[in-house]
């Protein structure tokens, strides 16, 4: 006999541990539609309050898995990777390490999402260029990744329905931060792409959904566990997120910011910093290099060569973009009708900053999304963000507002001076990869 959802909530409402019947019973009303918004928030807030065990959160992985179609690659030529992060500010690091990866000789099916709370969404940012189809078919999808390497898609309707409507629900019910959600969130999709290997960016700091070390290592250690336990070959790096990691925040800024780094002109940046840890620790996992030394070279190679770039480019023609858009992409990128530059009230160095309010504050431009159906400006947000440790002299410019209005734009910059805190002496310098986790 079926369980009613309300039963299930109560269950998991009261500590409880549900069996994977019961799971899968959940799941299935979740994806078909017959339980209500309301009852998948309420299952959703249970989780977050009550947690949910290994073999509990396997199950639910499995079952948002198998709600709908699970790729093969089998003739694929190339072993099959990809990469997934938790989500932070000024985070675009899959667009320049999917064609990094894929110049490398990886094929990667890389199933995104869109911005989750006050961290930006893969796809938003990829929305910014006219004709880019996040949502091929399936037949698009597996040519796109034969022609150009890579392939950064959103969840098609066969693809994890399940997650896809989870997923929304989680961002306006305050429940994104819950480690078994967040697990088969991301490992739903990954798992019903089909994958050999993967890597994970699981972010720390004020801009991350993790705070603390602890509970950061708590939830690597979650993915990594449930990942590898399905067969996925998977490691992961802990990250840094206590400041933007790109120097702009905004969705067609980070695809512009994008074009810049696979051009080699972020040389030296935090940025560049991550983005090739994880090629390098993609092309370890998946076995196409067998000692970590030697991969770091290959993906600075593929970036310096413009090969990645190349990749990029026949990507976002592949899937409905200009042929192009990597020559002319200032032609193509909607742009703000005010721009204001973010000035210095004081000498000093550039000491902290609170990256989830400038997230926040993305979204308040209207870059980001308060309701799951709401549409977003792609043309807002920060550019020019100057990292931590930098000295600026009193009225020097330390960012610049993209926004809608004059309005808009001074709110915005007022704001941007009190999240930003300027100091006398150059800030203590801090690791941007802080560990790695593997199976």
């Amino acid at each position: 006999m079926t369980m009613i959802p309300q039963e299930i909530i109560r269950i998991k409402r009261d500590g409880g541990t549900l069996g994977g019947a019961e799971i899968a019973s959940f799941i299935h009303g979740l994806a078909d539609g017959s339980i209500s918004e309301g009852q998948v928030a309420a299952f959703a807030m249970a989780v977050w309050f009550s947690g949910m065990s290994l073999d509990e959160t396997v199950a639910l992985t499995l079952a948002m898995r198998d709600s709908g179609a699970v790729l093969s690659w089998a003739d694929m030529d190339r072993p099959v990777a990809d990469k997934h992060s938790t989500g932070g500010v000024g985070d675009n690091v899959s667009l320049m390490l999917a064609p990094i990866a894929a110049a490398c000789g990886l094929a990667v099916p890389m199933i995104s999402g869109r911005g989750l709370g006050h961290t930006g969404g893969t796809l938003d940012k990829l929305e910014s260029i006219p004709g880019y189809d996040i949502k091929p078919s399936e037949t698009l999808f597996r040519q796109t990744v034969r022609e150009a390497g890579c392939a950064i898609i959103g969840q098609t309707a066969d693809l994890a329905p399940a997650d896809r409507r989870l997923y929304a629900i989680r961002d306006v019910t305050a429940t994104v931060d819950s480690v078994p959600l967040i697990t088969a969130s991301i490992l739903s999709k990954k798992l019903a792409a089909g994958l050999q290997s993967l890597v994970l960016d699981v972010k720390i700091g004020s801009g991350a959904f993790m705070t603390g070390l602890e509970e950061a290592e708590t939830l690597a250690r979650s993915l990594v566990g449930v990942a590898n336990g399905a067969g996925v070959r998977t490691t992961a790096l802990i990250t840094d997120m206590n400041e933007p990691l790109a120097d702009a925040a905004g969705n067609a800024l980070e695809i512009e910011n994008c074009l810049a780094f696979l051009r080699g002109e972020k040389a030296g940046t935090r940025l560049e910093t991550v983005v090739l840890s994880f090629a390098a620790e993609m092309l370890t996992t998946s076995g196409l290099v067998a000692d970590p030394a030697e991969a770091m070279p290959i993906a600075r190679r593929a970036l310096k060569s413009g090969a990645a770039l190349e990749h990029f480019g026949r990507m976002v023609r592949c899937l409905g973009g200009p042929g192009d858009f990597v020559e002319r992409s200032q032609s193509y990128l909607a742009k703000a009708p005010v721009i204001l530059p973010v000035k210095a009230e004081r000498g000093g160095f550039l000491e902290a900053c609170d990256a989830r309010a400038i997230g926040m504050e993305v979204i308040a431009l209207g870059g980001g999304r308060t309701r799951p159906d709401e549409p977003i400006d792609h043309r807002v947000g920060f550019s020019g963000l100057r990292p931590l440790g930098t000295k600026v002299e009193a009225g020097e410019p330390f960012a610049f507002v993209h926004a809608a209005s004059g309005d808009q734009a001074e709110k915005a910059r007022a704001r941007l001076v009190e999240i930003y805190a300027v100091g006398d002496e150059t800030p203590a310098g801090r690791p941007t990869v802080l560990s790695r986790i593997s199976g």
